[in-house]
């Protein structure tokens, strides 16, 4: 009895397993992603991410009122000094409020001159150069505040309109240079000024004393 040929049997097994793989295994595409899959998944899940809400803009020109966090003396301060300042009145957009009360400010004394080294009289001036909103700090630049001192006791409060828009405050010192003339603001927003002459006629603003300042470029903000 001759043996049969198994050579072609062993053909037949090897092509039905390799059909059996090629239906089980699924092929990629050339992005390789799974034909199988719902299409347009990935572009759905991408276009219900919500798009980032543009910024706030807050005009140039719009007042920022502060109170001063701690007290400012051309006696004790130099010009550079930092200082902090916290929001007094809440900003406005469009009737919303974008920044709130209470929100940190932080600023610049640019000049703090006693009368001593000044030819004239004591000079202060104050800028606000930052604010903190959100967790996020932003630059500002915004109007001077100062106030100039003159012979013997007078001085000139020049806050957020600039010239004289805060009005002067004229006072004589008692008692030979003792004391101190306290004034209130008057124009340019209304609040009261806690800065005063020593008794060595330098000035001094004391904590909580609320100021005027604009800003002279828009501010962003990021909602």
């Amino acid at each position: 009895m001759r043996n049969r040929p198994i050579v072609p049997w062993l053909a037949v097994v090897v092509l039905l397993a390799a059909g059996g793989c090629n239906k089980n295994s699924t092929p990629a595409t050339s992005d390789g992603t799974n034909p199988n899959s719902a299409p347009g998944t990935s572009s759905a899940a991408a276009q219900s991410a919500p798009a980032p809400a543009p910024p706030v803009v807050v005009d140039a020109g719009t007042t920022l009122v502060v109170t001063i966090d701690q007290a400012i003396s051309t006696k004790t301060n130099n010009t550079g000094d930092r200082f902090e300042a916290s929001l007094a009145v809440p900003v406005r957009v469009d009737g919303n409020e974008v920044i709130t009360s209470g929100t940190k400010v932080r600023g610049t004394i640019t000049q703090a001159g006693s009368a001593g080294h000044i030819k004239g009289g004591a000079a202060l001036a104050l800028t606000l150069d930052s604010l903190q909103v959100g967790g996020q700090t932003y630059p500002i630049e915004t109007s001077e505040y100062s106030i100039v001192g003159k012979a013997r006791g007078k001085r000139t409060a020049v806050g957020a309109g600039g010239g004289a828009a805060l009005g002067a405050i004229v006072g004589a010192l008692a008692g030979g240079g003792k004391g101190a003339a306290i004034g209130a603001v008057a124009g340019g927003g209304a609040g009261t000024a806690g800065a005063a002459y020593t008794g060595n006629r330098d000035i001094s603003i004391a904590p909580e004393t609320r100021l005027h300042f604009k800003l002279r470029k828009p501010l962003s903000i990021s909602q």
